[in-house]
């Protein structure tokens, strides 16, 4: 199966820290990067990932709060002096746009490449981003500012061919697409070989979603119902139900309920507020309701 990994580069929030940095995460497939928030430092812990740096090509931001975007032009200046030619897809609202434009016109005007805008509505989901293998879906959420999640999906894809029956029927090459695609097979003697001899079951599709930051979303199950892994922002533990209230946060409950209303694989919570020297706390209340749950780290891997 291919992979569908998530590096964790930052998983704190508003304030960084000496133990956590502000949100950014990767997600890696079939070769491609795909960053999803681009806070203070994100380029640092890029490079102690071993990633390759001119293997991202796609840029997603969560929304304008610093802690998601301030390490966004640092990146791209960065990107410039790697050499990098291919053109670098940034997807934001449209708010954005200005004020990146003015930074690229002071801070990185002969870079070599193409800095591509795609302005999003996150009051809608849909389809942003498209490739022959995977899409990705804007999530609305409910913050101070507009702000959406993102959900990465991977296409269905075809069965998996059975190498040693095709060698026994001796079918050619040339019919093995069609019987991927459901085709039996007649051999010369006129024997009809049934496609369940030929082939395995496809790989069901995973999914991955990112949704950081929002209050509660009663509704928020009927998006990413049966996604593979979900992470879902937890700032804070049930006794700061005020203050996810006043700045619009989940806790760590909030989290698990909403993996548990949309039957998730697995969930991983995290950009947690600096008042907690030890997430254990956040992590015991949200195996409470959902007990597959993870706490996100600096550097830790996800398999999808």
């Amino acid at each position: 199966m291919t992979p569908f990994r998530v590096h964790i580069l930052g998983c704190g929030s508003a304030l960084p820290t000496l133990r956590h940095y502000a949100s950014s995460q990767v997600v890696e497939r079939r070769g491609k990067l795909f960053m999803i928030d681009c806070g203070e430092g994100t380029q640092m812990q890029l490079r102690r990932s071993r990633l390759r740096f001119l293997s991202l090509n796609h840029i997603f931001i969560s929304h304008l709060h610093g802690d998601h975007c301030f390490g966004l032009i640092g990146l791209i200046s960065t990107f410039g002096l790697l050499g990098r030619t291919a053109p670098l897809h940034i997807y934001a609202t449209k708010e954005l746009q200005p004020m990146l434009d003015s930074q690229l016109d002071f801070f990185c005007r002969d870079i070599g490449y193409e800095v591509e805008f795609h302005p999003i509505d996150t009051t809608k989901n849909v389809v942003i981003y498209e490739d022959r293998s995977l899409t990705v879906e804007t999530i609305p959420l409910q913050h101070r500012v507009p702000c959406c999640g993102f959900l990465f999906r991977e296409k269905p894809s075809l069965p998996h061919i059975r190498r040693e029956m095709i060698d026994f029927y001796k079918i050619p090459v040339s019919q093995i697409n069609n019987i991927k695609k459901g085709q039996d097979w007649t051999t010369e003697e006129g024997e009809t070989i049934p496609n369940s001899r030929l082939t395995t079951p496809a790989d069901t599709p995973r999914s991955y979603a990112y949704c950081s930051d929002t209050k509660y979303i009663p509704t928020l199950h009927e998006i990413v119902k049966g996604v593979t892994t979900l992470y879902h922002e937890g700032t804070y533990a049930s006794d700061r139900q005020e203050n996810a209230g006043k700045y619009m946060h989940s806790t760590s409950a909030d989290a698990a309920r909403v993996a548990k209303e949309s039957e998730v694989g697995k969930l991983i919570i995290g950009h947690f507020s600096k008042r907690y020297d030890d997430e254990t706390v956040l992590l015991r209340e949200a195996q409470e309701i959902f007990p597959n749950t993870q706490l996100a780290d600096e550097m830790k891997v996800i398999d999808v």
